[in-house]
């Protein structure tokens, strides 16, 4: 009888046994060892577990109300945690890789060239097509191509010079 209850109070508190051991145990070890190690992957993985799990904590306590509705959010984030962590599924790769490295390595900041001057509401609009045109008009179309080019350049300089590691698109754990 004793035994019976103990495995049920087990099988109903799962999620709570096993939430810390996956989600903080079982990642603090692997990463004391990776420091160990010379190796830069496990480094690497073990860091993009933390910065998902900080970004999962952040999510859990903003939206804390709205989950507390949801029964199966401790067995769904189980779940998640376990594919970030477990180094067959690799999911924290995965999801560094195709979602948060693109949008951090190419932000998608509203750059703005070109700043309309309407002088009044009746006359031609004022808008980049027409500035485009007038530019090609009064320089030439060589001209306007070496323009664009000379900005696609900077841009790619820009980037290049900046504080972004550089990854290996390639690149496994």
């Amino acid at each position: 009888m004793g035994s019976g209850n103990f495995l049920q109070v087990v099988a109903k508190n799962f999620d709570v046994l096993a939430l810390p051991l996956v989600t903080l145990v079982y990642p603090l070890y692997a990463s004391i060892k990776a420091i160990e190690t010379k190796s830069p992957t496990d480094d690497q993985q073990w860091l993009t577990y933390w910065v998902l799990y900080s970004m999962l904590t952040i999510f859990e306590l903003t939206f804390a109300k709205v989950l507390e509705l949801l029964p199966i959010w401790p067995y769904a984030k189980l779940i998640v945690t376990c594919w970030l962590v477990l180094p067959h599924f690799n999911g924290a790769a995965h999801v560094y890789r195709n979602f948060i490295r693109p949008f951090y390595m190419n932000p998608q900041a509203p750059q703005i060239w070109y700043i309309p001057r309407k002088k009044n509401i009746f006359s031609k609009p004022d808008d980049v097509l027409t500035a485009a045109e007038k530019y090609i008009e009064e320089h030439g179309t060589e001209a306007f191509e070496k323009l664009i080019s000379k900005q696609a350049d900077r841009e790619v300089r820009a980037r290049r010079s900046s504080n972004y590691m550089i990854f290996d698109d390639d690149y496994i754990y």
